[in-house]
């Protein structure tokens, strides 16, 4: 019987836990602060970025929402990140990608302080991260690392393809996998739209884990009976609805489910667990900088 991965599930249990972080935090007279700021007027943006602060309500962390309008020059969005980094009740700094064409994202990205780098996409944490000594782990890899886990699988000596080499998931997940630490010592594949005979390296995978940002690219014939099968994409598929579409992953979750013995849905997998590392990623933000000891989840 095929194990669907629930990340809300996973998810929940997971903050069930920061939460005794969160208290420990309180005793000290510190409340994690987590910082959002939209400069678009993309719907989908404005949505997760509503998502994230309604977790940070939630689990009780503070949470500061800064807009921008998308036709102010990049100066305003670098001058808001300063004032932020300068903020002590600020932990954690999150501008929601992406940003105008006019803006530099990479610039935007180094201009965090990378103490508050919760996305963990600045140079210096990407460094730590490559080097085996990761400050943040980025949410989205964290976090299929946790559902790896949830699947009672244990990466070490595994054969796992990572089916993408974007900088937010493929690259800093095939390191975290790489690592040799828990929840790493995988031997892993990196594949993407170059790769040739696709269908062969997932059929000879352990785990495939597909964040191409291709809808069902990945279906049953691509995968062997027993892998364990991770989706991170998240597509708009025109479909029959009262929206006019319906949201699917990289992977045809009807022909994959049959052979995978065990495998996230979209949505409902990958999705719940960003956001949960993310605040993850600022509890250890706030008790780094506030020198307050706290214990965190597992991973």
């Amino acid at each position: 019987m095929t194990q669907i991965i629930d990340g809300n599930e996973v998810g929940d249990r997971i903050q069930n836990e920061l939460s005794t972080s969160i208290a420990t935090l309180t005793d000290a007279g510190v409340t994690p602060g987590l910082a959002t700021v939209l400069m678009s007027d993309d719907g989908a943006s404005e949505t997760y970025v509503s998502m994230k602060q309604r977790a940070c309500e939630e689990i009780g962390v503070n949470g500061y929402h800064h807009e921008i309008d998308s036709d102010e020059p990049a100066r305003s969005l670098l001058t808001q990140i300063d004032e932020l980094n300068a903020d002590p009740s600020v932990h954690g700094i999150l501008v929601q990608m992406p940003v105008p064409d006019h803006v530099d994202k990479q610039t935007v990205l180094e201009r965090i302080d990378p103490l508050k780098d919760v996305d963990g996409f600045h140079p210096e944490n990407v460094g730590r991260l490559v080097t085996g000594n990761p400050r943040f782990k980025p949410c989205t890899p964290h976090g299929v690392q946790k559902l790896i886990a949830a699947a009672d699988v244990d990466p070490e000596g595994k054969d796992i393809v990572v089916v993408g080499r974007s900088d937010i998931v493929g690259k800093p997940l095939a390191n975290l996998l790489l690592q040799k630490m828990d929840g790493g010592n995988a031997t892993v594949t990196v594949c993407h739209s170059r790769t040739k005979n696709l269908a062969e390296k997932t059929r000879n995978a352990d785990v495939v884990v597909a964040a191409v940002g291709v809808p069902e690219l990945i279906d049953g014939e691509m995968i062997t009976e027993g892998t364990v099968v991770i989706d991170v994409g998240v597509n708009r598929v025109d479909a029959d609805t009262e929206k006019g579409y319906e949201l699917v992953g990289d992977v045809d979750f009807e022909t994959a489910k049959d052979k995978a013995s065990a495998i996230t849905p979209v949505p409902g997998g990958v999705g719940p667990m960003t956001i949960t590392m993310l605040l993850y990623n600022t509890v250890k933000a706030a008790s780094v900088q506030e020198d307050v000891s706290v214990e965190l989840p597992g991973l």
